[in-house]
């Protein structure tokens, strides 16, 4: 178990930094150098939390347009047609990610910036924005890494023919990627196909507090179509099998020219068994395959997880022999996003999986942050759901190293929020101990991960380098370590955490 060092903050003169004259605090006791030689750092973003111009340029409409606009599923009544406007601003916020000395950017191209009605004629402006986008990055050494899918289906599909739920769209995004390829393959050398399709599956599908908003809990009173028990597990189907067949036309007609490769990033929450009972773990394990091994199984070892097989049963899909061979082995490496820990027990009564009939009660396990005694698992951050456990990130990756064989990983998103306080002074909102405290002990757990245990960790990005709309959460949570003033044309403001990771990454002993 992984103890953690206390944080080291020395304080040193004040200097100017990006600008500004600050007091900075230095990482004493670890630093890039602490890292092995070539690890990435970087910071995360996707095209409609950051973008904005939703009209703009022969952009089409997406799932999320339509959901964000739809009275009452954003918690501020907000909406992303703006978001951090990086659309304009992008060579504005390169600048600041060469400023800390970040190696690497990762963010998503915008489906329906490339194909306005999601297949059929490419829209040239957008294929324009992505490449003065790139070649930005690349001029200030900075290094792409793009995901193609992070959320926003083209509204049109959905139309057409109910998007992930329908086996159509396996063609449809096949068609998307290899554009992407075929464009910007000569630059960018590192594909992500999907980002957190579980995420997508589950709140999009399940619960329906997420774009395209399906589910059947409570008889429709809150979704107005869905099938919670079913629709989940179609669309992961799906999205399964369009990464496998993305991944198959890379390797086939890119690979050898443009020596890129192609991976997928999955959101995974830690889970520790509440009690030492053989129930408790049980459940635990459950817990992980119904949420990592969901994907990853397939990926890594052609099908889904047994456990997954016997409780689901005839409403899980089913792969053919040859859709297996595709699957398995069709990842160059494995994307992270990990936030937290929480706690699993069993099941007993399924009283929940009675009442709901959803793809969450399932598994039969019970997750919170919280114990039976009602005790959290960790100091809460921001977010309801956000509780810091550094050591779960370490338990994470030696997960992953015994069950997966040691893949290459990369932490896609890792991070923690504030609430967003109008009344509280810019210069206040600015100091971010807590922030720095999250990223210094997770980084610091990674590195025992990789340094002590010998996990395969070659890259970790900071979720986000801005504030920035923050899905259901509209602007109430912030996540970046750039301060955004929504209210003053999203000027951005270095946070405290920019200036410890400026000298993170400058120091190397």
């Amino acid at each position: 178990m992984l103890t953690g060092k206390p944080l080291v903050l020395a304080v040193v003169t004040v200097v100017s930094i990006l600008g500004l004259g600050v007091e900075t605090r230095l990482a004493g006791d670890i630093n890039r150098g602490s890292f092995p030689k070539g690890f990435v750092f970087g910071t995360a973003s996707s095209a409609y939390q950051y973008e904005g111009a939703v009209k703009e340029d022969g952009r089409g409409p997406c799932i999320w347009d339509k959901f964000a606009h739809s009275f009452g599923k954003v918690l501020d009544f907000s909406n992303a047609d703006v978001a951090v406007d990086q659309y304009h601003r992008y060579n504005e916020d390169i600048g600041l990610m060469k400023d800390m000395g970040m190696d690497a950017y990762r963010f998503s191209i915008a489906w329906s910036r490339i194909f306005p009605n999601g297949s059929g004629q490419v829209n040239q402006a957008g294929i324009d924005h992505y490449n003065n986008l790139i070649d930005a990055l690349l001029t200030k050494g900075i290094e792409p890494y793009v995901t193609l899918y992070h959320w926003d289906l083209p509204q049109s599909l959905q139309d057409r023919y109910n998007g992930w739920l329908s086996s159509q769209i396996i063609n449809d995004f096949a068609m998307f990627a290899e554009t992407c390829f075929d464009k910007f393959g000569d630059r960018v050398k590192h594909w992500i196909t999907f980002n957190e399709p579980h995420t997508v599956a589950i709140q999009g599908y399940d619960v329906g507090i997420f774009a395209p908003g399906r589910c059947s809990v409570l008889l429709h009173l809150y979704c107005k179509a869905g099938n919670s028990a079913t629709e989940p597990y179609i669309v992961a189907h799906n999205m399964l099998l369009s990464h496998a067949t993305v991944f198959n036309i890379y390797k086939k007609k890119y690979k050898l020219t443009q020596r890129g490769s192609v991976g997928a990033s999955f959101d995974v929450i830690w889970y520790e068994p509440e009690t030492n009972k053989t129930e408790d773990i049980e459940a635990t394990q459950r817990a992980l395959d119904f949420e990592l091994g969901w994907f990853l199984d397939p990926l890594m070892l052609g099908d889904y997880p047994s456990s997954m097989r016997t409780r689901v049963a005839d409403r899980l899909p089913v792969f053919s022999a040859d859709q297996k061979a595709l699957l398995k082995g069709s990842l160059d490496f494995v994307g992270i996003n990990h936030y937290t820990t929480w706690y699993a027990r069993d099941n007993q009564t399924n009283l929940l999986g009675v009442l709901l009939k959803d793809t969450l009660a399932d598994s039969g396990a019970v997750t919170l942050p919280f114990g039976s005694d009602g005790k959290a698992i960790g100091e809460k951050a921001n977010a309801i759901w956000l509780y810091i456990v550094p050591q779960g990130l370490r338990r994470l990756m030696n997960y992953i190293n015994k069950r997966y064989g040691n893949p290459p990983i990369l932490i896609t998103e890792n991070g923690m929020d504030d609430g967003n306080y109008p009344l509280v002074p810019i210069k206040d909102a600015l100091k971010d101990e807590k922030r720095i405290k999250y990223h210094h002990d997770y980084l610091e757990s990674l590195l025992a991960a990789i340094k002590e245990d010998g996990c395969n960790v070659k890259g970790y990005f900071v979720w986000s380098l801005l504030d920035n709309w923050e899905w259901i959460a509209g602007y109430t949570s912030r996540f970046g370590l750039y301060f955004v003033d929504f209210n003053n044309n999203a000027k951005r403001y270095p946070k405290d955490s920019v200036l410890w990771f400026t000298n993170f990454l400058n120091s190397t002993s």
